[in-house]
C-alpha cells in the first residue's frame, strides 16, 4: 500500500527503512520518527517508548498521532492473528507483493512457509 499511495502521490519511498537499513525519513513525512515510534511500541523498554511516544505526538500533532497510534496496533495485530492461524497470501496479493517481499527479504520470516512459493529465493 505504501508503494501504490507513494506512487499516487508523485513521491519515491526507500523500503529499506521498514528493514532500518535507510537513513533519515525515506520519503515518507516524519517516517524516521514512525519508525523509531513503531520500534519502541514493539520493544520493551517504557522510557524509550516514553519518549518516541512523546517525540511523534510534537511532530504530528494530536490528530495525527492518535491515526499513527491506530495504524501500529492494526498492523500489529492483524499480523500477529495470521501468523498464528496460518492465513497465506491469496493469489492476486502474493502476484502484487513478490518485488515487495523480496526487497526486503520476508522470505526469512517463518511465517512465509504459510504462502506455497513465498520462500522460493531465500
Amino acid at each position: 500500500m505504501l508503494r501504490a499511495s507513494s506512487t499516487n502521490e508523485g513521491v519515491e519511498i526507500d523500503l529499506s527503512a521498514v528493514n532500518g537499513d535507510a537513513s533519515g525519513d525515506a520519503g515518507v513525512a516524519h517516517g524516521e520518527r514512525l519508525v523509531a515510534f513503531t520500534e519502541a511500541v514493539m520493544g520493551d523498554d517504557e522510557a524509550t517508548l516514553k519518549r518516541e511516544r512523546q517525540a511523534l505526538l510534537d511532530a504530528l500533532g494530536p490528530a495525527a498521532f492518535v491515526d499513527a497510534c491506530g495504524v501500529v496496533g492494526a498492523f500489529n495485530v492483524v499480523d500477529r492473528i495470521a501468523d498464528a492461524i496460518g492465513i497465506p497470501l491469496d493469489g492476486p496479493l502474493q502476484g502484487m507483493s513478490v518485488g515487495v517481499r523480496q526487497e526486503l527479504g520476508l522470505a526469512r520470516f517463518a511465517a512465509a512457509a504459510n504462502t506455497p512459493g513465498a520462500t522460493e529465493g531465500r
